[in-house]
Parts: structure tokens; sequence; C-alpha cells
């Protein structure tokens, strides 16, 4: 950047609280990938194809076998939800 650059400058640190308690991430998972994703989570069925949203920063809100439940928890939070592929 220039010094006549004006366009805002943003840290790491303000990008780990982007979208922090308003975005929600929805994502189909393989219940394969879920172990470090949900801490605690109970053995599950190898195979199975689940629906995970996580808030902002990463941390796991809810779990479901359906897409729309996943999409009604984030919207009963008050979380915009976004599908991450």
């Amino acid at each position: 950047m220039t010094s006549t650059d004006t366009r805002p400058v943003v840290s790491q640190a303000d990008l780990a609280h982007l979208g922090e308690g308003t975005v929600a991430y929805l994502r189909e998972m393989g219940s394969e990938e879920l172990k470090g994703k949900f801490p605690g989570l109970p053995e599950i069925q190898p195979g199975l194809k689940l629906w995970a949203l996580f808030a902002a920063d990463g941390r796991p809100i809810l779990l479901s076998d359906e897409r729309d439940r996943a999409l009604a928890g984030a919207l009963e939070n008050d979380l915009v939800p976004v599908a991450l592929h």
C-alpha cells in the first residue's frame, strides 16, 4: 500500500471475529469427519451424511440428520446461515 491508499487495513484478529454472533456456517459432513469437530460426540455409524452448524469462529453449534433442521437451528439463534461446500 502507498501512503495515498485509503483502503482500510483488516488485521488477522479482525478477520477472526468477522461474523461472530451473526453468521453460522452450514456444512454437510460424513460421520467420520465429525469426531474432531464436536467434542464429546458419541460413536456414530460410519458412512452417514449429517448437517453440521458452526459459529463464525468454528465452534460447533448443532448436528442434524436433516438440512432443514440445521437451518432452523441457525434461525432460532438469530444467525444468518451460510453454506460451505
